[in-house]
């Protein structure tokens, strides 16, 4: 059994800006395997918390082994203390809506001049293209990629069991992240 000591990326610092699945499970991956993440959650914290039924155990599933954050970004306060722990991060996720960090003041191009070897995931559904506007959830991204087609039987679509889009997305940002630390380590950029 490996102590906490032991994990190969005990040493990362994380600030995730997420909700629902796609961001937090990037996030969970890097979290499991060490990394320090801090899940910045609004002042009521993430909505997950709060899902009845079949989807009360979400926030759980998605956000072990992570710190919680609760701040108004939109606060001179709260983007103050963002800002100082983006100074020492090695990573950002977030999955809001394209030009929402940037509208808040934590867009790439922001944070980067801040802390030059910040690595930043921007995880979305929909980039630039005719839908980028749409909120991409993983229910329309099976319907649009075929997969609920394939899913169900013939001229019934049926959503899969469970969020794989969202969550494949994740594990694509979290081996992108841990790409892209590698990469630092060459070139000391972020």
């Amino acid at each position: 059994m490996m102590d906490k000591q032991a994990l190969p990326l005990d040493s990362i610092k994380v600030l995730e800006f997420s909700h629902m699945v796609m961001g937090p499970a990037a996030g969970v991956i890097l979290a499991d395997m060490g990394a320090d993440v801090i899940k910045v959650e609004p002042v009521k914290g993430d909505a997950t918390r709060h899902l009845p039924g079949s989807g009360a155990g979400y926030f759980l599933m998605y956000n072990r082994n992570k710190r919680s954050l609760c701040v108004n970004l939109k606060s001179e306060e709260g983007r103050d203390i963002v800002l100082g722990l983006i100074k020492d991060a090695d990573v950002v996720i977030e999955n809001f809506r394209p030009g929402t960090m940037g509208r808040l003041g934590f867009g790439y191009e922001v944070l980067s001049k801040l802390n030059p070897r910040l690595i930043y995931c921007s995880e979305k559904g929909f980039l630039a293209g005719p839908y980028e506007h749409r909120t991409a959830l993983d229910e329309v991204a099976q319907m649009m990629g075929g997969l609920a087609y394939m899913t169900g039987p013939p001229g019934k679509p049926l959503r899969a069991g469970a969020s794989v889009i969202d969550v494949q997305g994740g594990m694509f940002g979290a081996l992108g992240i841990i790409a892209a630390l590698h990469q630092r380590h060459a070139t000391g950029k972020g």
